[in-house]
């Protein structure tokens, strides 16, 4: 079988699908359209998010029985189409999900501790320790929206916290010993943190809304991991300036590129520059899985599936 890769990954993932009898051709450079191109000529394609596989691409892809995913979303892939060709669809939220669920807990601690505020102070000669006084984890209602490989990443980190975990999904019995699945409706009367650990999907995209927010009985910090179009950027600002949410900590802005490897390349919009401005937001720019050990477990992950399914 012969496989295209199109995006760099980790060197094991390559060395390793040779020593399994693949045929391994890296094109990293060349665009969508001479990719598709000379698809045919290939069984599976391994990428990161380099570009959407379409409708088309799939139809120009005759022999194509495998697409690989080195990450934990595919909604740069048609999904449907892919699988009424008879294409197996291979992701790797395993890969990632620690080094999201600690990526998640950093910034929760941060933002409750003034951290990046702090820093920022005494590097420029300011001693402001009143002004610091940070707040404690201990005590509080943590929330986790969509209970899935991240979400139970991030609710084990916070097993060594005095702290009730919550969850919704819209799946039912998600729940584990690190959280309580609940309703929506409980779950926004009871929590003080929220963490959205969501897939990108139609129900996903603009979900973190006024309307949403507005219906949370308290004002709550707010973490966001997973995809950055699953949030209202303007509405979120509208509502950190009210009190509403009290700090957000953002991995993910709705301004990416499908690509993830770059943010928009208009004009700054408005609510972009509040966001970077604001004292209790944290931003980092979508790499909650973006970890030296992730790199490898992630290669490794898909290597483990295409042997399984494949040889």
């Amino acid at each position: 079988m012969k496989i295209l890769h199109l995006d760099t990954n980790h060197e094991l993932l390559i060395n390793q699908l040779n020593d399994l009898g693949f045929i391994n051709d890296e094109d990293y450079t060349s665009s969508k359209e001479q990719i598709e191109a000379k698809i045919q000529n290939y069984d599976g394609i391994v990428l990161r998010s380099r570009f959407t596989i379409d409708k088309q691409f799939i139809d120009a892809a005759l022999n194509l029985k495998f697409i690989g995913r080195v990450g934990a979303g595919l909604e740069n892939i048609d999904c449907d189409y892919a699988l009424s060709k008879g294409i197996e669809l291979i992701a790797a939220p395993e890969g990632n999900r620690n080094a999201v669920g600690e990526h998640a807990l950093g910034m929760l601690l941060s933002l409750f501790n003034k951290l990046n505020k702090a820093d920022n102070e005494v590097r420029n000669g300011k001693w402001l320790r009143e002004d610091n006084r940070g707040i404690e984890l201990d005590g509080k209602i943590v929330g986790i929206i969509g209970y899935g490989n991240m979400g139970k990443a991030f609710a084990k980190k916070l097993r060594g916290f005095d702290v009730e975990v919550l969850c919704y999904d819209i799946k039912d019995n998600v729940a584990d010993s690190n959280a309580k699945q609940v309703s929506l409706k409980v779950f926004q009367e009871k929590v003080d943190v929220v963490s959205l650990h969501t897939p990108q999907t139609p129900l996903t995209l603009n979900m973190i809304n006024t309307e949403f927010i507005n219906q949370f009985k308290k004002p709550f910090w707010f973490i966001n991991t997973a995809r950055g179009k699953s949030v209202v950027t303007k509405d979120l600002v509208s509502t950190l300036k009210s009190g509403k949410i009290l700090g957000a900590g953002l991995d993910v802005l709705e301004y990416e590129k499908a690509s993830f490897e770059s943010l928009f390349t208009s004009a700054m919009p408005e609510a972009f520059q509040y966001l970077i401005e604001a004292n209790n937001v944290l931003l980092t720019p979508h790499v909650a899985g973006w970890t030296i050990e992730s790199k490898e477990k992630l290669a490794q992950t898909i290597v483990d599936k295409i042997k399984t399914k494949f040889c």
